[in-house]
């Protein structure tokens, strides 16, 4: 049995091989011009814009999968710097909780960002690529169908040319000359039937891929654009802690020095209300608070707060009168500018602190 097997594949290893030295042969006598061979120069034209087609559309897969990589190097380094930042910001400085959250909503938008040019751009791409190989293989199959299609043809043609014919010969010739006709012919027609409708198929796919793109990178930037305007925001308002920070020290060095002055001139009369250069406090004066947090106020009587704000706190007249957990106090502001009691109000005690 096995020397049967090797004799079946080496008879069929035998005829590949006549055939392809037949198809060679036939070439050879193509190129001197002693065969004649079957040209269609439409189908040539197909398969040249074919080969244009499929090496454009090889450059823009490898140009976008770059861009890809790009946009993925950009998300890591953009999540490094957050990370940076994030390490860097203490947790008493101004915005830190809007400030990771912030970080996360980066993080997000470069991965909706990256997976969206994946799915609706390069994945396109790979798609409508995928279909050359195959139908490449379908041309060079049908250049070898009609390089058969010549040979039979040519050799049918020989015979009935013979001075001595011999019928048998001519009847299977004629039988081999019709088969490789059929077979090249299917080929053929269904190859041109294609190659139109994928070459046209082209803008349809450029247009998809870059429309998605722009509408991807446009929806990005506008929201990476509102992300980037929060975190100036951010950055400007603890600039401006830094610097209120840095004027109450120096007005607290202040009093503390004239106060110093004042006890070892004995200039400040017995009894007095002083605060420093800022001269006397309005009566019933007890300490300062600084409000930590905004208070928006619902009723006549009560104090409107913003963070920053320097309050004088003042006695009630009437202590029956104050209300667990708040304060009656005055803006200091208000009281240097107009040296009245017109502004003071009620103000929850827990949304400030002493100073």
């Amino acid at each position: 049995m096995a020397e049967i097997g090797k004799g079946v594949t080496a008879g069929k290893l035998a005829i590949n091989v006549q055939k392809r030295l037949t198809r060679a042969q036939e070439k050879v006598l193509q190129k001197l011009g002693k065969a004649d061979e079957t040209r269609d120069a439409v189908f040539e034209e197909m398969v040249s814009n074919f080969n244009k087609q499929m090496n454009e559309g090889s450059k823009l897969q490898k140009d976008l999968k770059t861009y890809l990589a790009a946009v993925k190097s950009m998300h890591d380094a953009s999540r490094r710097l957050q990370d940076c930042l994030a390490d860097m910001y203490e947790p008493e400085w101004f915005g830190k909780e809007e400030m990771d959250a912030l970080a996360e909503d980066t993080d997000t938008l470069w991965l909706d960002f990256h997976q969206n040019l994946t799915d609706k751009s390069v994945l396109v791409v790979d798609t409508y690529l995928a279909q050359f190989p195959e139908i490449k293989a379908r041309i060079a199959k049908r250049d070898r169908k009609m390089v058969d299609f010549d040979s039979a043809r040519h050799h049918f043609a020989n015979l009935q040319k013979g001075k001595k014919k011999d019928e048998a010969k001519i009847a299977k010739a004629e039988e081999e000359l019709g088969r490789a006709q059929k077979i090249f012919e299917e080929l053929n027609v269904e190859l041109q039937d294609e190659l139109p409708v994928l070459w046209d198929s082209r803008v349809g796919v450029y247009v998809n891929t870059f429309q998605t793109m722009a509408k991807n990178q446009e929806k990005f930037h506008r929201e990476m654009s509102k992300l980037s305007e929060n975190l100036n925001d951010i950055m400007t308002k603890l600039e401006e802690q830094r610097e209120l920070k840095k004027g109450e020290k120096k007005h607290e060095s202040a009093k503390s020095e004239e106060a110093n002055h004042s006890e070892s001139a004995g200039s400040a009369p017995k009894g007095a209300v002083t605060n420093g250069s800022d001269g006397e406090m309005p009566p019933g004066f007890l300490y300062k608070v600084k409000a930590v947090h905004d208070y928006a106020a619902t009723d006549g009587d009560e104090l409107e707060l913003k963070v920053g704000d320097m309050v004088l706190v003042l006695a009630f007249d009437n202590p029956d009168e104050q209300d667990d957990g708040w304060l009656l106090g005055l803006k200091e502001s208000h009281w240097v500018q107009k040296k009245d009691l017109s502004g003071k109000g009620v103000f929850p005690e827990n949304f400030t602190t002493k100073v």
